[in-house]
């Protein structure tokens, strides 16, 4: 049996080859300056979109906007902490309330759990 003391070079020299070796933070880098654009590009979107307001009541958002394709159940209001917050959604956007408020208005893009809200329990 051959064992060699210096076999760890080559094999580091062997992984950088291949591009195995890119540091940790390069890795970071990428996926950190891919989403930021793909924020970037959401973002921009949402501006030159027609989205419902801050503050606008429920009844203001329908008469505006139409009835949402659906409405999921409220969540939260066990506590003053934790007020009633409904979600509306439309075919492109989505409308948050607290209460029967809005408090925030997104396009409704396949990221994260817009596109299956029901799945995320």
């Amino acid at each position: 049996m051959v064992t060699s003391t210096n076999g760890l070079p080559i094999i580091v020299m062997l992984a950088a080859l291949t591009g195995l070796a890119a540091s940790p933070a390069t890795h970071a880098q990428s996926r950190t300056t891919h989403g930021d654009n793909l924020l970037i590009h959401r973002v921009q979107q949402e501006k030159g979109m027609n989205l419902p307001g801050r503050g606008l009541s429920m009844a203001q958002v329908e008469r505006d906007y139409g009835a949402p394709l659906r409405k999921l159940t409220p969540r939260g209001g066990d506590t003053k902490k934790h007020p009633v917050i409904n979600r509306w959604d439309y075919a492109k956007f989505i409308v948050y309330f607290e209460h029967n408020h809005v408090i925030h208005s997104v396009l409704n893009t396949p990221a994260g759990n817009n596109t299956n809200p029901a799945a995320v329990q």
